[in-house]
């Protein structure tokens, strides 16, 4: 065992098997609840640790940063995307800053198909139905929803997990859509039978449904606002599995209030776990926790790419999921 090794301080519980993992490597600092740390305890960690294991959950400014020290090397973030990290002043102030790409495509565009579904086929108004003691037998004009097959899907954001949904959506018989910041190569046009449109505004006013898939940056904040859900047809729906912030909360819940579209499903909100009450009251929308990566594979793997990026780290060599200010 070495003399000396790393001392790293994780701001929230993970998976024990990843833990227990962390415990054999580092001089690690676990926490004992699952409550958030306050900005005051993040500072006092940056201050004793080498290495900080923050999750999306942890804001890290740079007021922040310019109170850690001279300890902290390396911010170690437990989830793919890294907008609550001041990015920019940690490399300034020469802290490495590393997240978990690549590993929640697949759960995160599973919980989008599910969300597409179950917005078409009015499965959470079902569920509460018969909960409730509401159902009083089938009929033939009960519940009616939607077929998925021959609807136009628009995909906004066509990264990984876009490219993912768009795969799935093929094989329910969607006709796939998509705005992205760069078009895609035409081969993986090709193999997902992906039309491409420039103008957002004319993608969003022809489909059925919009998935929202996109990173939330200062060019994607309100990307979906006021003047967009107006385009969209009244029968349309929207589903954002990405970040909260890529759509206007307020303007989503009146243009539903209002009838102009017919429904939405969101795992993301734009203030984190404060949820326009206005909205959670409407029958046609589905709320989620925040659960689109929420399984025990997924979860695991992201603490196995914090260790990979602390253990290279502790090697001397550049992490594998370095995050740089370019990248953003």
């Amino acid at each position: 065992m070495p003399s000396k090794r790393l001392s790293v301080v994780v701001t929230r519980r993970l998976p024990e098997v990843v833990e227990t993992r962390m415990k054999e490597l580092f001089d690690v600092e676990l926490r004992e609840d699952d409550t958030p740390m306050s900005k005051r305890e993040i500072v006092e960690a940056m201050q004793r640790a080498d290495v900080l294991v923050p999750t999306i959950t942890d804001t890290i400014d740079g007021g922040m940063l310019g109170q850690a020290g001279e300890r902290l090397k390396l911010i170690a973030s437990y989830g793919a995307g890294v907008d609550h990290i001041d990015v920019q002043t940690a490399r300034q102030r020469g802290i490495l800053v590393s997240n978990t790409p690549d590993v929640l495509t697949d759960d995160t565009a599973d919980m989008a198909i599910a969300l597409i579904i179950g917005l078409k086929r009015r499965l959470v108004e079902g569920v509460r139905m018969v909960q409730d003691g509401g159902w009083d037998g089938w009929a033939p004009t009960g519940m009616l929803g939607h077929r998925v097959a021959g609807k136009r899907l628009g995909i906004l954001g066509m990264g990984r997990i876009g490219q993912a949904v768009a795969k799935r959506a093929r094989a329910f018989g969607m006709q796939i859509h998509y705005h992205n910041r760069r078009r895609l190569h035409r081969d993986i046009e090709e193999s997902l039978e992906a039309t491409y449109w420039e103008s957002l505004d004319q993608m969003i006013s022809r489909v059925d449904i919009l998935s929202v898939n996109c990173p939330h940056t200062p060019a994607t904040f309100h990307l979906v606002n006021a003047r967009r859900l107006k385009l969209m047809k009244p029968t349309s729906v929207i589903v954002n599995t990405s970040r909260g912030e890529v759509i206007d909360e307020a303007a989503l819940t009146r243009a539903l209030r209002a009838g102009e579209i017919a429904g939405a499903a969101l795992d993301v909100y734009e203030k984190g776990q404060m949820v326009n009450p206005r909205l959670a009251d409407l029958p046609n929308v589905i709320l989620l926790p925040h659960m689109g990566s929420a399984t025990e594979e997924g979860r695991i793997e992201m603490g196995e790419k914090v260790i990979i990026n602390i253990k290279t780290f502790e090697d001397g060599h550049r992490p594998p999921d370095q995050v740089v200010p370019s990248m953003l």
